[in-house]
């Protein structure tokens, strides 16, 4: 992969990783994923991120470099604006290259290359509003945008070409192949990329919501003519289309999202499944959008997305050995850890020699904030009185959606 110009001197090291493994050992990439590193090119030379160890992607990083007449031993400043090792994986072997270069992050960035790479000479540790002079009149300033996703997190801002180097902000699941550019791609093509942000969105980020909201204030006053994450397209043309965008998901966080609902379900004989196709009927009635997403089948990748954009839910499980089916326990815990806060939610289910699932389900939800409908639980199969019962629950949970503000 060539370095690709964003602006005078400053270009696009682009990397892309394929669909094997879990991005963070978790999520799934089936599309792939998109690894970016800049250069700025002026009287000295800064690298600004790096990518993880793998040797494909760093190979595309080193070549990168080559095209553009840099090599790893000629860089004077490396800067890293987040130390997870997919955006640092190379560090410990660019140190060896280049051991003169000074690496430049925040103070707890600094903590994090002492413990995860043993390097202790050449940190420079910065704070909010410092600068780097580059020389030629190129000064990079730097912000601290803590928790996004992770505490030692920061941007770097470029005034001479307008770029705005925010590494996890901003960014998206889904390799770009041989374009990185907003303006290169076509409608359908960003339609997909949205989808792929709002996963990135809620299975990476969405526990810091505030702190997105907090950084995207730090950026008032600025002209931001270029959004160059880490992950994902770089944004030219229309910068602000995806700061927008985090600002909206940001906002979910707190609730209402999209006027949509979500049923995450799972079933052992088809006794909670037949509840849960009424309860669909119920909620279709009322022309609300709903997606369902069953577990254990479906990642939780996905139903995490899904979840986070609706503003209702329904959970729709058995009671197993006297407590939850223990696939929801786990949704439930990831919606937990994931702040899946302020939701219109309705939980269904069968049971066979006696409930249970009840109890524990509402300790699970206790920190949730969600304003819950009465439950609908029943013994083996629904009878058709139950199923009615079921169908208006939806419509219930359809309206409250329907008429929620957003």
């Amino acid at each position: 992969m060539k370095g690709l110009h964003i602006s005078d001197g400053v270009y696009c090291l682009h990397a892309d990783a394929g669909s094997e493994g879990l991005f963070e050992g978790i999520w799934p990439i089936p599309d792939g994923v998109s690894m970016n590193a800049y250069v700025i090119k002026a009287e000295k030379t800064a690298l600004i991120d790096l990518v993880g160890s793998g040797e494909a992607v760093r190979g595309q990083l080193e070549a990168g470099l080559s095209s553009i007449g840099v090599s790893s031993s000629g860089i004077d400043f490396l800067v890293l604006n987040h130390l997870e090792p997919d955006h640092t994986g190379w560090l410990g072997e660019f140190r060896r290259l280049n051991p003169g270069a000074q690496i430049v992050s925040t103070q707890k960035g600094c903590n994090l290359i002492r413990s995860f790479y043993k390097i202790g000479d050449g940190l420079r540790a910065v704070k909010n509003g410092d600068e780097l002079d580059l020389g030629g009149g190129r000064v990079l300033t730097f912000l601290e945008t803590p928790n996004i996703h992770w505490p030692e997190t920061m941007m770097s801002w470029d005034p001479a070409s307008g770029t705005l180097f925010s590494c996890d902000a901003f960014g998206s699941f889904g390799a770009l192949g041989q374009r990185v550019f907003d303006d290169e791609f076509d409608e359908a093509e960003h339609a997909f990329f949205e989808k792929e942000s709002l996963r990135y969105y809620a299975n990476i980020v969405s526990s810091f919501s505030g702190f997105v909201e907090k950084a995207v204030r730090k950026l008032d006053g600025l002209d931001v003519r270029c959004v160059a994450p880490g992950h994902g397209m770089v944004w030219r043309r229309d910068p602000r289309k995806v700061i927008d965008r985090y600002l909206k998901y940001a906002s979910w966080a707190k609730g209402p999202a999209e006027k949509a609902v979500t049923v995450v379900w799972g079933s052992m004989y088809g006794n909670t499944e037949a509840g849960v196709r009424a309860v669909v009927e119920g909620i279709e009635s009322e022309g609300v959008p709903c997606i369902t997403r069953r577990v254990p089948d479906e990642n939780i990748s996905w139903v995490l997305a899904d979840a986070y954009r609706s503003s209702g839910l329904v959970i729709a499980m058995p009671t197993y050995e006297y407590a939850m089916f223990p696939p929801m326990s786990y949704v439930l815990d990831v919606f937990r850890r994931k702040h899946i806060h302020g939701k219109k939610v309705l939980r269904i289910g069968s049971w066979g020699w006696v409930g249970g699932a009840k109890k524990d389900y509402e300790a699970a939800i206790e920190s949730l904030k969600w304003e819950s409908l009465e439950s609908c639980e029943w013994a083996g199969y629904p009878t058709e009185a139950e199923l009615e019962t079921l169908r208006e629950r939806g419509r219930e949970l359809a309206r409250a959606v329907a008429g929620a503000p957003g």
